[in-house]
């Protein structure tokens, strides 16, 4: 029988946990298991009764570090599907369902889905009217801009009115939603944990589509994302810090030679400033 390994990191925002672990309690399809990368400095407990779970501790090493320490965990138990997930998110009681359907769709592929602001948590607050909450869009596809070596997302800040309902080929998939088999970790390998935090998810794509692994946007599966609360929300210190470390870094390693130059110019302005 075929059964996906969840994966998720955790880092101190034990909070941010109750409407991830209730929305993995409800699901329809009980072929699962989560494997949590708990990197906390003060380690709680987590207490998770409804369905099959694992916690991995370690000391903080990095968002990378901590999805492989699951994987390699769900690995050793036999798992061969994976699908990487933010844990500040919330779905519906089909997701599993809709995440098989990926897999025998998709095979060998990294796919990613749409995924919705969580109600309130829209960047733009005042843009929308109280309808409209929950219905805001994130990510719906992504490519890379290779002037300033980051990742677009498609769709962002839209209100979906079913114009990215349509399963394609993308540039880009962001690692709050990241799913694929056993095929593409025996082709890719682990993600790059001297990332820490950030860009980790780009460089992963860029390899694979270096290496012909195709990256799908699958509008069939669906998240609510309360977006960077496991860092503090966004504009938090570290957000930035991170955000602006790993796009030189990742900037450096793949975009053409303008934007390298262009990315240390103000990489050298900000740490003068003081970043």
């Amino acid at each position: 029988m075929k059964k996906i390994a969840i994966i998720s990191v955790v880092y101190n925002n034990y909070s941010i946990l109750k409407d991830f672990l209730n929305s993995l309690g409800s699901q329809n399809n009980k072929n699962f298991k989560l494997f949590i990368s708990d990197l906390s400095d003060n380690k709680k407990t987590i207490n998770i009764k409804n369905f099959e779970s694992q916690i991995v501790t370690d000391k903080n090493k990095g968002f990378a570090y901590g999805v492989n320490l699951a994987i390699k965990k769900a690995i050793e138990e036999g798992y061969k599907y994976f699908c990487v997930i933010n844990n500040d998110t919330s779905f519906k009681s089909t997701f599993i369902d809709d995440a098989f359907l990926s897999f025998n769709k998709y095979p060998g592929s990294i796919i990613g889905g749409k995924i919705y602001y969580s109600s309130g948590f829209e960047y733009h607050k005042k843009r929308y009217l109280k309808k409209h909450k929950g219905n805001v869009i994130w990510y719906a596809g992504g490519y890379t801009d290779w002037n300033h070596a980051i990742t677009i997302h498609r769709g962002v800040d839209q209100i979906d009115k079913g114009q990215y309902d349509k399963p394609q080929e993308t540039g880009s998939i962001t690692g709050a939603l990241m799913l694929f088999n056993i095929d593409v970790i025996n082709k890719l390998g682990f993600m790059d944990e001297s990332y820490f935090l950030y860009f980790e998810d780009a460089d992963y794509c860029i390899r694979a589509l270096n290496k012909n692994i195709k990256l799908i946007y699958n509008p069939l599966l669906k998240i609510w994302h309360k977006v960077a609360q496991s860092t503090g929300g966004s504009g938090s210190d570290i957000h930035v810090r991170y955000q602006t470390i790993n796009q030189l870094k990742f900037g450096l390693r793949y975009a053409p030679l303008r934007t390298k130059l262009h990315l240390l110019k103000n990489f050298i302005y900000r740490f003068l400033k003081g970043l």
